[in-house]
């Protein structure tokens, strides 16, 4: 694996475990996509660090649990704005 991709994926975890930050999150502030930063967390960040790459599924799954919230008030916004 080359140093810079390694580097990113550390970049990355640090991100999404300081920020509590959702990979859509992350991938606009790094300015790669999501897939990206999915694989960079999930299929090589264990290769190099598994004790960081464990700390940032925690966050992922967290945020997984709350996705359907978040949209939900997402939706409710919209057509708040739209209605008002």
């Amino acid at each position: 694996m080359k140093d810079y991709i390694e580097e990113r994926a550390l970049e990355i975890a640090n991100h999404i475990i300081s920020k509590r930050a959702t990979v859509r999150q992350t991938a606009n502030i790094f300015g790669v996509s999501k897939s990206t930063v999915h694989k960079d967390v999930t299929e090589r960040l264990p290769k190099i660090n598994p004790l960081i790459a464990s700390k940032v599924k925690l966050v992922l799954d967290k945020n997984k649990a709350e996705r359907h919230i978040r949209g939900g008030r997402a939706t409710k916004m919209k057509y708040k704005a739209i209605n008002d």
